[in-house]
């Protein structure tokens, strides 16, 4: 029996993580078990707390620990406007911006023939009654520049044509870039210069 087994089960397991190799994992690991007092038994505490409490929220489908996230429940939050994102990391990726002061909406992924992923496969259907439950203005559509965000956008548009003004992220949003990747910058840019579609 190897004396580093769960010791290489857990550099495995990291370099399954995104952003992280093999090599990378080994750093990781080697630092966390230099540091396993102020680092590594927090963190594991934390991981153990997080794997039982995370949630999805019923409403938006942000990550939180509670049923309705924070943005939710504000009511500062409630100003008649929701931004449809792709998934959680545009969602922080457009709250790290701290430009957008209303709420968010959480598709889950878009649609893609080749994956056989059709609109009841996304939250498509509850952003519709979102619309009517928190009489919703305007839907800002904040999904990444590539082909199946755009055609996910198209297909929100004819849905909710003359029920709501739909707009969506203008300038510094490359095409084939994603929001989790840009700087807080160019997500305020782009979100203060949306166009109606």
């Amino acid at each position: 029996m190897s004396s580093t087994r769960d010791i290489d089960a857990l550099i495995v397991l990291m370099a399954k993580l995104p952003g992280l190799g093999p090599r990378s994992a080994r750093r990781a690991v080697l630092h966390l078990i230099r540091k396993r007092a102020l680092q590594m038994t927090p963190l594991a505490d934390l991981m153990q707390n997080v794997a039982a409490s995370a949630r999805e929220c019923v409403n938006c489908g942000n990550i939180g620990t509670a049923d309705l996230c924070d943005i939710c429940t504000s009511n500062k939050r409630a100003n008649g406007q929701i931004c449809v994102v792709e998934d959680v990391a545009d969602l922080w990726a457009m709250e790290r911006s701290g430009v957008f002061k209303g709420r968010y909406h959480v598709l889950g992924g878009t649609l893609s023939a080749l994956d056989a992923v059709g609109p009841e496969d996304l939250r498509i259907p509850r952003l519709a009654d979102r619309i009517d439950d928190e009489e919703i203005t305007e839907v800002i559509l904040a999904l990444n520049a590539t082909v199946e965000g755009q055609t996910t956008a198209h297909y929100i548009a004819d849905q909710m044509e003359h029920r709501v003004t739909l707009t969506s992220l203008a300038q510094g949003v490359p095409i084939g870039g994603e929001l989790d990747y840009l700087d807080d910058g160019t997500i305020s840019a782009a979100l203060n210069a949306r166009k109606p579609i």
